[in-house]
């Protein structure tokens, strides 16, 4: 009996069984439900810009971790501001380009626990919070406890909350107070006991502030696109330049006034609604 020579029959890879490689590509592959115009379609794969952004991110976070582990705390708390400009980006290229989807927002979730929840809590307690002992790690376990009750509150309130305003300090935001206290105060050598309170304090008072109900101002109404009169650009000239003149404090007053902010609105229109006030 004459055999075809051109039968795919004992080829490799045309075989009725699938190779490995194939196989773990098909098995991993993302498959979600997604709508377009008015209807549901399954999608497979995920958008590759966003998320590139989100790893960039989830490096620098465990980057910090990594540089406080090995005593540089200065790279460690600029790692956290690095992966806060690149979550900042992510978000804004995938609306930009129409790239959302399930599994970005998940992964970006997953991202902000380890570089605004772990990382932050982490480095504090390297530097100076495991001096004090116990109250130590139990202040930065409070911090990366509320950071991932923050992220799953926010998640399941997407969609249902006015965008003008975030419902708790975000984490972010409150990872910024904490790296930029670390930077601060070790550069100038500030380990007195009076700073580690103060340290102890800053780190709890991030943690609440977040599974708080205070609201903070999220600047999503901001119009990015529009035009603004010249004097809005020359202002932002001059705080890139008064940041650098030390990096470190005016990034540490520029968000300890954000974050005293919520307590403060809140206190005024609780003043404003007293009895006594009116």
């Amino acid at each position: 009996m004459s055999r075809d020579p051109h039968s795919s029959e004992h080829e490799p890879g045309h075989s009725g069984e699938e190779d490995l490689a194939t196989t773990f590509v098909r098995e991993s592959e993302v498959i979600e439900e997604a709508e377009e115009g008015g209807k549901k379609i399954r999608r497979k794969g995920i958008y590759l810009l966003p998320n590139l952004f989100t790893t960039s991110a989830l490096f620098s976070g465990f980057f910090a971790m990594v540089a406080a582990v090995n005593g540089d705390f200065t790279m460690a708390s600029i790692a956290i501001f690095i992966a806060m400009v690149l979550d900042g980006l992510d978000g804004r290229v995938a609306r930009m380009t129409n790239t959302q989807s399930d599994f970005g927002a998940e992964y970006d979730s997953l991202s902000d626990m380890l570089s605004f929840g772990v990382a932050p809590g982490l480095v504090a307690f390297i530097w100076i919070l495991q001096d004090i002992g116990k109250t130590g790690w139990v202040v930065a376990f409070l911090y990366v406890a509320c950071a991932a009750l923050r992220l799953a509150r926010f998640n399941v309130q997407i969609g249902s909350v006015d965008k003008k305003w975030f419902i708790g300090l975000p984490s972010p935001s409150a990872a910024a107070l904490v790296a930029a206290s670390v930077w601060t105060f070790h550069s100038f050598d500030a380990e007195a006991f009076g700073f580690k309170l103060l340290m102890l304090f800053v780190v709890a008072a991030a943690g609440v502030l977040m599974v708080s109900n205070i609201r903070y101002y999220s600047f999503k109404d901001v119009d990015l696109k529009g035009p603004v009169p010249f004097v809005f650009l020359l202002a932002i000239v001059l705080g890139f330049v008064v940041i650098s003149i030390e990096p470190s404090v005016m990034l540490l007053l520029l968000f300890g006034a954000y974050v005293a902010s919520g307590p403060a609105m809140a206190l005024m229109r609780k003043l404003k609604h007293s009895p006594s006030a009116s």
